[in-house]
């Protein structure tokens, strides 16, 4: 019963969806046509063309009314047609090692399948996290959090751990399209991803800021001070609430398998033994990466070359044809050409620089500094995509140190909160990634970030101030 009230639950979603898809694109039509009549002072005729094609397109992916990966083409079309910027800039992402991680990923992610080794091992994994609903959901999390402190790379983590979901979504009896399935999936991705901004290598954004931090400051950033800075908050706290928001909003009922046994039922095949030796070989390189200085997208892409030579053969031409999802490799292709667009055109910087303009920074309020500061960072990532905002936002660190009154250090943390604040997937391209390795709507994981994204600025913000003041920071 509770099942069928669940999916009536979803169809009703479903069914609202649909009515409200087409009038937000109205909206965005509205707004670009708009901003093409009456340019903003703040951009040039050439940056005004971006911003408006730039946020149809955007809301093309938010809403998934067309595929996505055919809003990306369009996106391609237009910049060229229109030359809005040069090709080498639009197809940029092409050129992305983000985009050979994802290749290695689907063909470590098709060998994973068809071996039946992710099968074997999310087996494994949810006959130990068998139970309650909220058991399962927070059990992936806690993992998935876990997984951050051993593996740097938040796309790798997913890449790996996608499949295995899969997995444990059928081992529950989870059908694709199901509340329990998507559940699952959002858990793997959201807390393999979310909290591990609080953890200093785990995360692209981080890293920038490091760079930008010391090129700009000569500024060091700490493992040891970041962890106690952020992590309490934006890691332990967010990981609570993200199994919350997942529950509430994907409730569902697993199946219970009663004293089966798992993971020993038959011994590993040839294929198996070669896939689970490559994984662990390519796990400890991504792991120790910096002691050889290999990039994450080079090691997966070595071990899917592997797998697929002759004599090896454990992906095949057929599986390679029939399970490497293309689609996946041009949307995610778009979502990077566009946030480098947006960044080469100057559009990001304008944003950002009118944002921060407008900050009701004064010397002697603090809490107003801090939460004034997160949100323009917040909002900042909006306009620049996740791993551009960093490099964006501390150019004006030293200005705003001043005008606040908070030390220089405490301006670049500040940025952490919006960094690690996502409103819409399309900011962050492993949650991308994630739903479409999946199968996954996109607009599933739109809601349950929006959602993060509201509790995050009304409660972790104001707590993080707490915690901050606490320690001295601030």
């Amino acid at each position: 019963m509770l099942c069928l009230l669940c999916l009536d639950e979803q169809a009703h979603f479903i069914e609202k969806e649909m009515k409200i898809q087409p009038i937000v694109i109205l909206i965005a039509f509205i707004l670009s046509v708009w901003m093409l009549i009456a340019p903003p002072v703040i951009f040039t005729s050439h940056q005004v063309a971006v911003a408006a094609v730039c946020l149809v397109t955007i809301t093309f992916w938010a809403t998934g009314i067309i595929p996505p990966h055919i809003t990306s083409l369009c996106f391609f079309v237009v910049c060229l047609v229109f030359s809005l910027a040069k090709p080498g800039v639009v197809f940029s992402g092409f050129s992305s090692s983000a985009i050979w991680l994802i290749f290695g990923g689907l063909v470590l992610g098709a060998a994973i399948t068809s071996t039946g080794l992710g099968k074997r091992v999310g087996r494994w994994i949810a006959y130990h996290l068998q139970g309650a609903y909220l058991k399962i959901i927070g059990g992936l999390v806690v993992s998935g959090v876990c997984f951050s402190f051993l593996m740097p790379s938040a796309m790798g983590r997913i890449v790996l751990l996608i499949p295995l979901a899969v997995a444990i979504a059928d081992y529950f009896g989870f059908e694709p399209g199901s509340n329990g399935r998507t559940g699952i999936v959002l858990a793997v991705i959201l807390g393999s991803f979310l909290p591990a901004f609080a953890i200093l290598p785990a995360n692209v954004p981080n890293m920038v800021l490091i760079g930008i931090s010391e090129s700009l400051f000569h500024i060091s950033l700490l493992y040891g001070p970041y962890f106690l800075l952020h992590f309490p908050v934006l890691g332990l706290l967010k990981g609570i609430i993200i199994v919350v928001v997942i529950v509430r909003l994907y409730p569902d009922m697993p199946v219970i398998h009663q004293g089966q046994k798992v993971g020993h039922e038959e011994s590993l095949s040839r294929d198996e033994k070669i896939l689970s030796i490559t994984l662990l070989v390519l796990l400890g390189l991504w792991m120790t990466d910096f002691l050889h200085h290999i990039g994450p997208a080079w090691v997966a892409l070595t071990g899917a070359v592997f797998l697929m030579l002759p004599g090896i053969g454990v992906v095949d031409k057929k599986m390679f044809n029939q399970k490497v999802n293309w689609a996946s490799i041009i949307f995610v292709a778009g979502i990077l050409g566009l946030g480098t667009v947006i960044n080469r055109s100057g559009v990001g910087h304008s944003l950002a620089s009118r944002i921060i303009a407008f900050l009701p920074l004064e010397p002697d309020n603090a809490f107003c500094n801090f939460y004034s500061l997160s949100l323009a960072a917040t909002a900042t990532g909006m306009a620049t995509t996740l791993p551009a905002m960093p490099a964006v936002f501390t150019q004006f660190s030293g200005s705003l140190a001043k005008t606040a009154g908070l030390p220089l250090k405490s301006i670049i943390g500040i940025q952490v909160l919006g960094f690690s604040t996502v409103l819409l997937p399309y900011q962050a391209p492993p949650i991308v990634v994630g739903m479409q390795l999946a199968g996954e709507r996109f607009s599933h994981a739109a809601k349950v970030c929006l959602v993060l994204a509201a509790i995050t600025i009304s409660l972790l913000f104001p707590l993080d101030f707490l915690w901050w003041k606490f320690l001295g920071k601030i």
